[in-house]
């Protein structure tokens, strides 16, 4: 078996708006991750349940300080890693996409294979002009998302692949 070396990164980077909303989902991350310990907090302080730590008990504002400075680096940063990550490309006949945080998902789609091809906007997405491409398959791991996207850069490239499929379908028959 040969090794070709590591997988080269797709052509294309989604929308530098997508950054705009990672932030803002990150926003609501951060409010609802610290109001949330705000109300732990706040039910843990005046419970006087003993398996409380008397710490905890004594200074209940110490735990929505305690997440929220746990969280910042992490929900500032992962916008951005996302940006850097996430890219596509339209190659031939195969959609290459990578994506991930913590973790890196690389999908390769042969458009030989595509069921459908629709585009979503969240209301967040529409806000910013933004869109997720979904691509179906008829494989076993469901469809593929590419997120991220200009508007119309996800509706032209919904519209290319529909076309390269429909033709490679009707070649195939």
């Amino acid at each position: 078996m040969t090794s070709t070396g590591p997988l080269r990164d797709p052509a294309h980077r989604v929308s530098p708006k997508a950054v705009r909303l990672w932030l803002l989902e990150s926003a609501i991350a951060f409010v609802l991750l610290v109001g949330g310990a705000v109300l732990v907090g706040v039910w843990v302080g005046g419970s006087g349940w003993p398996w409380v730590p008397q710490w905890l008990a004594d200074h209940p504002w110490s735990l929505p300080v305690i997440v929220g400075a746990l969280a910042t680096p992490f929900l500032a940063a992962e916008p951005f890693v996302r940006y850097a990550v996430h890219r596509w490309e339209l190659s031939g006949d195969v959609v290459y996409a990578r994506s991930g945080f913590l973790t890196r998902e690389w999908v390769f789609v042969p458009v030989s294979r595509i069921q459908t091809v629709d585009k979503a906007q969240g209301w967040m997405e529409r806000l910013l002009g933004l869109a997720t491409l979904e691509i179906r398959t008829a494989s076993h791991a469901g469809s593929s998302t590419i997120k991220g996207l200009d508007y119309q850069v996800a509706a032209g490239l919904a519209e290319q692949l529909a076309h390269r499929a429909e033709a490679l379908r009707d070649d195939a028959t």
